[in-house]
């Protein structure tokens, strides 16, 4: 029933030489990896007229110096993160720039940020785009927590299918997104310059605001640099691409970058013309799209695509979280499972640990994860700034041809991402405190896990010659009576070692005394040895007498052996019927050390 339902749900297991079948073109790789970058021109530009409102509408020409502001730090972005994969072709972006650059503390302070980041991007953007369905159909609203979960499962199944096929159908949303925008664009322009918009909407340019200040255009500033969110994620999942990957992926990360930019230009500019004010109720995009396409197909069109640009922006996160936890866990810092490719052939439990943990957060804060953003902006500038600041230290340290003007674009870029994370922790500091609390301990469970797979793999690596001699076998059989599984099992342990000794526990005297008499009817030709539990456990008068025979085995060099009988059922759901005595021995004795345990397995016909 189960291998059904994946299969319905996942599709067919792909051989693992198909995988490059599964890596993506330039086009679908720019959809499922750019959405989140792309999505955010939806309320980017919102967020600087947000604050600029503060002091009132004639600050609102300061949107337009903001936004070239922006627009030069995402060039820089841009230039750095191609310098970035053509340098790191692996992938791992900021994790590995940092590591290699700077040290391991850094690399696990840019990864552990991005692992949150993506986290936080799922849960965040899944939350936006259930707000925007919710508006539309208010008697959903109630439910507006499950949509968002039942969102964030669709999305993780059709990752779990592979790249490819959650390319083809995520595709098409992200670029009507594009088009949408590309259309309010165009018609405002050719309005604005067809005399078809009042000059007097907007202030001028270079107007006089009172109460405008340094901090609060810094502000307005940092605020609007969220729409540079997700620019990272490429140089994450340079693998992901068709050879030659690395020039794919800087060809991608170009494309975004001039359609981000004519995007946002865009969009600030129109808002700034048109006069649009940011409200509570409707938003900025909303507002350009009715004045500039009327109320008609269009303008529900464009609202039909930005809600669903919003929720789609979540699988940059799952396209890019599986390959940085790849490199992680490649590094022993996270668990090895992380490595292992699923039946689709991508890095399933990553995708699965992503949609779980973005779940449990629309959960918690119950789909409003307002309080979330400027963490999300935090936890994305701080391997901005690493990752700048590692390719500096790259540059001044192996001088390749033409390593100034390299590392002068890193250098610009590490001021401005520098001074935007500065001016968050200053001007949000109230919001963004946590990421003082969480990241230390992301960072403290990195180093845990690495500490246990160095201390395994020095325990595992061989040393010299093996010294230690065994001389025997004693072979412990635990019995719950005398049944053709325990005759099977006695004989299997005789014909391994001429020392076994069967084991039952009893829970009254009379049980004890008749198993005995039973078993000396029987004469197998082993000895019984009879526990009694006043407990009623059998594991651990069991796990007592175990430690008698190991004083006693290691005292004459002897192996302990527990070979523990097992009958299985024809059906799986029939063990239900049965105690699971076998599997609470087995879990137990397990964690004891120097002794064996194994099963003889006796399966029923019937």
């Amino acid at each position: 029933m189960f291998t059904t339902i994946k299969r319905l749900l996942i599709g067919r297991p792909l051989r693992s030489n198909e995988l490059e079948g599964q890596k993506l073109t330039k086009l679908k790789a720019l959809a499922i990896l750019s959405s989140d970058a792309l999505s955010s021109v939806a309320y980017g530009p919102e967020q600087v007229l947000i604050v600029l409102a503060t002091v009132g509408t004639l600050a609102f020409w300061y949107s337009i110096p903001i936004t070239v502001g922006i627009l030069i730090l995402l060039a820089a972005l841009i230039l750095s993160y191609r310098q970035v994969i053509y340098s790191y072709p692996q992938g791992g972006g900021a994790y590995l720039v940092s590591k290699e650059n700077l040290g391991v503390t850094p690399g696990l302070l840019a990864g552990g940020s991005l692992l949150v980041d993506y986290i936080l991007t799922v849960a965040v953007s899944v939350s936006a785009g259930t707000d925007a369905i919710t508006s539309a159909f208010q008697s959903l609203h109630p439910y507006s927590v499950q949509i968002a979960v039942f969102l964030v499962l669709i999305i993780t199944i059709l990752n779990l299918r592979g790249l490819t096929e959650s390319a083809n159908v995520l595709a098409y949303p992200v670029y009507l997104f594009v088009f949408a925008l590309i259309v309010i664009i165009v018609v405002g322009l050719f309005k604005t310059v067809t005399g078809q918009v009042p000059q007097n909407l907007h202030p001028h340019i270079g107007t006089p605001v009172a109460g405008i200040s340094l901090f609060l255009l810094l502000k307005a500033f940092s605020s609007g640099c969220s729409a540079l969110t997700g620019v990272e994620a490429i140089s994450n999942a340079i693998p992901n691409f068709r050879d030659p990957a690395p020039r794919n992926a800087a060809r991608t990360l170009a494309m975004m970058g001039i359609i981000l930019a004519s995007l946002l230009a865009g969009i600030s500019f129109l808002a700034y013309w048109l006069g649009i004010a940011p409200k509570e109720t409707e938003t900025v995009v909303s507002q350009m799209a009715h004045r500039t396409l009327g109320n008609g197909v269009l303008y529900y069109f464009v609202q039909a695509t930005t809600a669903l640009i919003l929720v789609l922006a979540a699988n940059t996160g799952f396209s890019a979280f599986p390959q940085l936890a790849f490199n992680l866990a490649r590094d022993k810092f996270m668990p090895r499972m992380f490595t292992i490719r699923g039946d689709r052939l991508g890095y399933s439990n990553g995708i699965i640990f992503l949609g779980v943990a973005s779940m449990i957060l629309i959960v918690a804060f119950q789909g409003n994860t307002e309080r979330l953003i400027p963490l999300y902006a935090v936890g994305v500038f701080i391997p901005f700034t690493l990752a700048q600041c590692g390719m500096i230290v790259k540059w001044v340290t192996q001088r390749p041809r033409g390593w100034a003007g390299k590392m002068s674009v890193n250098f610009v870029g590490a001021i401005i991402t520098f001074s935007v994370l500065a001016i968050l922790f200053i001007t949000k500091f109230t919001q963004v405190w946590p990421v003082l609390i969480f990241l230390p301990i992301v960072m403290f469970i990195f180093r845990k896990v690495n500490r246990h797979y160095e201390a395994v793999g020095e325990q595992l690596r061989i040393k010299g010659v093996f010294q230690e001699e065994i001389h025997s076998n004693v072979i412990i059989v635990p019995v719950a009576g005398i049944t053709t599984v325990v005759e099977r099992t006695i004989n299997y342990a005789k014909s391994l070692s001429d020392q076994v000794i069967a084991v039952y526990v009893a829970f009254d005297h009379e049980d004890e005394k008749r198993m005995e008499e039973k078993w000396k009817e029987w004469d197998c030709g082993v000895r019984l040895v009879t526990l009694h539990s006043s407990y009623r456990s059998i594991v651990q008068p069991l796990a007592k007498f175990l430690e008698i025979i190991q004083r006693k085995a290691k005292e004459n060099k002897y192996q302990v052996m527990v070979l523990i009988p097992q009958f299985i059922p024809k059906k799986r759901w029939q063990n239900i019927l049965h105690n699971q005595s076998a599997l609470l021995i087995r879990m137990r004795l397990l964690w004891e050390k120097d002794v064996v345990v194994a099963t003889m397995p006796y399966h029923f016909k019937k």
